[in-house]
């Protein structure tokens, strides 16, 4: 696009003065030609933005369907060996072309609307040149000479190419600066709320307690869309273990989403330990809690770069979260030590190992909050039960916050929250919701040991 718009711009700028020539010298030998040229000037204006009207939307739609193409591409690429190990490569082909024939879809339309913008172009030069000629036959003889009269109607034949050659740039830069509109989109995206707010910080040692209040709260993810959560309402006490679950999509990582300012609230309100996480700055807030993410990551560098990425900690503290993690006897079986390699996502490790480094980054941190996204959905039971283990251990006087993806992860937990379609349900202690009748949590722990046991038979 940076070498595109400048060449086609000079390549108008020229055009226009091309055209400006021939219709000078065409009035020069015969004014009566204004008469026509004129009007067909205005005919070829209203033509292009008839044209403009449907090839911009064109290439929007070119521009959103490519997008598609590199997803697909980029998608498939990483997860090669899996495609391969389970032979679906000539599905993931069939989808290849499927999407390159919707991308080349509205690329021929606009190919065929600059035919027909074309076409009508040529029959008004050629109106023109037609007239041209017309008047000089008309004039009485001698008016001019046989050479200015050659000369007209060469320059009469140009002006088709030059016209049409105008036009076609013109509706080129047109196109291209649809590029240049999406990237203005993407420059007055809406940034995050400030890192720090002057005047507004959290004490150092915030939060104390780890108390979390939710006040009526409202979450929609675009400002005239729908309501994702519907008001709610409730208090995670300081040092209790919740769990939250739900169906798919009832809005569980929303409520996460929620509580680290990933998106901001509708209406309502999350208020942690007496202030309101809407009032502080981003880094304030993010930098207090833990996290442990269903997708653990990794960063390119050394195992003691992502474990203690801002230098914060010492070796031995270090080696000791490590142990506690039952990562210490692996790495000492690296002569690397803490300096051992760790490629682009972690990939040279195993997903169980990853999730675990992930552990230790929340150990180090000592956070009042700690919040599992659904962190023993991608590993195994042995690595799931060491993870269980060291944070009911090392987070026992913490707010742990779990969205469950396996039910029995939650049945030790202080209080069950269910969701279901963005609304509170119930909130209560897990055995109390086992005994209540037409509990949703009841129920999907029942649909989780049918699964279960349906899954072991097979």
């Amino acid at each position: 696009m940076d070498l595109d718009i400048p060449f086609i711009l000079s390549f108008t700028m020229v055009g226009v003065i091309y055209l400006c020539s021939n219709l000078t010298v065409l009035a020069i030998a015969s004014w009566q030609v204004l008469v026509v040229s004129l009007p067909m000037v205005y005919a070829a204006i209203r033509l292009q933005k008839y044209y403009f009207s449907t090839a911009k939307e064109l290439m929007r739609v070119n521009g959103t369907t490519k997008s598609f193409v590199a997803n697909h591409i980029a998608e498939t690429t990483a997860g090669a060996v899996t495609i391969r190990a389970f032979e679906e490569e000539d599905r993931f082909f069939k989808k290849n072309l499927d999407l390159i024939d919707i991308n080349a879809s509205p690329l021929f339309h606009s190919f065929a609307s600059n035919e027909w913008l074309i076409q009508r172009l040529e029959v008004i030069s050629a109106l023109l040149l037609t007239t041209t000629a017309l008047c000089m036959v008309l004039l009485p003889p001698g008016t001019f000479s046989s050479g200015l009269v050659g000369m007209v109607l060469s320059y009469g034949l140009t002006l088709n190419a030059s016209f049409v050659f105008l036009i076609q740039n013109q509706c080129s830069l047109e196109n291209y600066i649809v590029s240049v509109e999406r990237l203005n989109q993407y420059m007055h995206i809406p940034s995050e709320a400030p890192e720090v707010i002057a005047g507004k910080r959290p004490p150092s040692n915030w939060p104390v307690a780890g108390n979390v209040e939710l006040n009526d709260l409202q979450i929609r993810y675009r400002p005239y869309g729908p309501l994702i959560l519907h008001g709610i309402t409730c208090t995670f006490k300081a040092g209790h273990k919740i769990g939250i679950v739900g169906r798919t999509g009832s809005g569980k990582s929303t409520l996460i989403s929620a509580l680290f300012r990933l998106v901001e609230p509708a209406g309502g309100k999350i208020v942690v330990d007496g202030i309101d996480i809407s009032s502080i700055g981003l880094h304030d807030l993010r930098s207090r809690f833990g996290v442990i993410p269903q997708d653990p990551t990794l960063f390119n560098g050394t195992v003691r770069y992502n474990l203690d990425p801002l230098s914060q900690y010492s070796d031995k503290e270090i080696w000791e979260v490590l142990g506690k993690c039952q990562l210490r006897e692996v790495l000492q079986e690296k002569e690397e030590g803490l300096n051992s390699s760790v490629v682009e996502d972690g990939s040279n490790w195993s997903m169980g190992q990853r999730q675990l480094f992930c552990l230790g980054r929340a150990l180090l941190r000592r956070s009042r909050i700690l919040v599992l996204d659904e962190a023993t959905a991608s590993i195994d039971n042995a690595t799931d039960l060491v993870l269980q283990k060291t944070i009911r251990t090392e987070f026992a006087d913490c707010t742990v916050i779990t969205v469950a993806h396996r039910i029995p992860t939650v049945m030790d937990c202080s209080m069950v929250l269910s969701i279901s379609d963005g609304k509170l349900v119930e909130y209560d202690e897990p055995m109390n919701l086992m005994n209540k009748e037409g509990s949703l949590f009841k129920q999907l722990v029942k649909e989780y040991w049918s699964h279960f046991h349906s899954a072991e038979s097979y």
